[in-house]
């Protein structure tokens, strides 16, 4: 009893904690800032978001946004090459940056009072990148032996990328953040310095605080260092909307692998999308339905029940900005093929499709995404991340404190029926990895995104 008094209190302070004021500010270039405090320690992390990723590039040009993020440690006139990961480290801080399809994030953790140190040097990189020449050339090396070493030489990730790019015939989507090889090989530094000079501005840009801080002395020092900012005026974007699918599609992909991999994707709505509100919700609890821990029913029945897996898993993110997948995936426990694996997968699509989800069944996996949720907000990184995930795929930081609630107004006859209505065959693409010999000198990576697709 004691156990569970202690967890409650637990998940009470979380999510107090979480539940800390929120303040919004724009400056008059556009750049929006968003502040959370969050007093437990005398630290904070800043972000900055920008609305571009690999979903905005087009054939002949992919891979730029993730290069752009190279480049953005390769200094200003102000401050050269290097400097900046000195000048954070320090000031005892952290800093990294990531690209997604929807996104690219710079952000930095250190102690509360080193902000000023954060937003001046972002601020300066924000419209001063020096982006030489010979540092481009370098660093776009780097970016295509990363990428020999992350998907050309994994098989399941390799997998991954052709799957993706069968998928989607027309969203953008269907480009791998990391780019095309060809056109990696092909870029040039001026293809850069445009793709800069466009997405890299403040009216392009948000700003994320949070921590030990003082919302308004955090908007004085936005106004310092970033009211300065030319904005880039950018023009709204074309839809690129995915087209009607009109049958299964299906891919085999030979490489050099260990293991066989079985890839399967229903075309899903997102929160920005779906013809109902609460569809993603209940897409939401359908994939912890399948595939929400040990007593989820893909473990329990494909991998310890019947043992026709040795892993799988299945994920969903309702909030993407386009049309995303309904994700399904494992390896064949040795024994068994992928047609076999396939054939469980179906069979339990068609259970959760035929008999409604039952009312125990439903309020654990609630339970367990509410406390993964709550838990979650335990990190101010993640607070930040929760924030600016949403503002940039064009939601709003709101949507998160609405997320457990709309969770909790899932019924089991919503699980069934988004089940219906979008895991089925018109929206299906399933990709086969079929191993192949390799040389031992050159073993491939095996793992890349096998088992647990969330």
């Amino acid at each position: 009893m004691r156990g569970w008094l202690a967890l409650a209190v637990s998940l009470f302070t979380v999510a107090s904690y979480a539940a800390q004021p929120v303040h919004e500010f724009t400056l008059d270039n556009g750049l929006k800032l968003i502040v959370k405090e969050d007093h437990r320690a005398p630290v904070m992390v800043s972000q900055v978001w920008y609305k571009v990723g690999s979903s905005y590039e087009h054939d002949g040009i992919t891979g730029l946004s993730h290069v752009l993020e190279h480049m953005m440690f390769k200094g200003t006139k102000a401050h050269p090459a290097g400097q900046f990961s000195q000048i954070i480290a320090e000031n005892g801080g952290r800093e990294n940056a990531f690209t997604s399809r929807d996104y690219t994030a710079y952000f930095q953790t250190m102690e509360a009072a080193r902000l000023p140190v954060s937003f001046e040097l972002e601020a300066d990189r924000m419209r001063n990148l020096a982006l030489p020449e010979e540092e481009f050339k370098k660093e776009v090396q780097v970016v295509m032996e990363e990428r020999r070493m992350r998907t050309d030489d994994d098989p399941q990730s390799l997998t991954y990328e052709q799957f993706n790019a069968a998928a989607y015939a027309s969203s953008p989507y269907r480009i791998p953040t990391i780019g095309w090889m060809g056109d990696l090989q092909s870029m040039q530094v001026g293809d850069l310095r445009a793709w800069y000079d466009k997405w890299y501005a403040p009216d392009n840009a948000t700003v994320v605080v949070v921590g030990d801080v003082d919302p308004q002395a955090v908007y004085g020092l936005a106004k310092k260092y970033f009211a300065p900012l030319k904005p880039s005026h950018i023009a709204p974007l074309k839809p690129r909307h995915e087209i009607k699918q009109f049958g299964p599609k299906r891919l085999v992909v030979k490489a050099p692998a260990k293991l066989p991999y079985l890839l399967m994707g229903y075309k899903a709505p997102v929160a920005l999308n779906a013809e109902q509100d609460w569809e993603p919700y209940a897409l939401e609890v359908l994939a912890s339905v399948l595939d929400g821990g040990d007593s989820a029913r893909l473990s329990s029945r494909l991998v310890r029940g019947s043992a026709v897996a040795a892993s799988v898993g299945a994920g969903y993110d309702a909030f993407d900005r386009k049309e995303t997948l309904f994700l399904l995936s494992g390896i064949p426990a040795n024994g068994h093929t992928l047609d076999d694996l396939n054939k469980a997968l179906q069979a339990q699509i068609r259970d959760v499709q035929e008999t409604p989800v039952s009312a125990p069944e439903l309020a654990r996996v609630k339970a367990q995404i509410k406390a993964d949720k709550i838990y979650e907000q335990d990190s101010i990184f993640y607070q930040a991340m929760q924030i600016g995930m949403l503002e940039t795929v064009g939601l709003s930081w709101k949507d998160a404190d609405q997320y457990l609630s709309r969770i909790e107004a899932v019924s089991a006859e919503q699980v069934q029926a988004v089940a219906k209505k979008y895991l089925i065959d018109d929206r299906l693409t399933v990709a086969e990895l079929l191993p192949q010999p390799f040389d031992p000198k050159h073993p491939p990576r095996e793992g890349g995104v096998a088992g647990n697709v969330r």
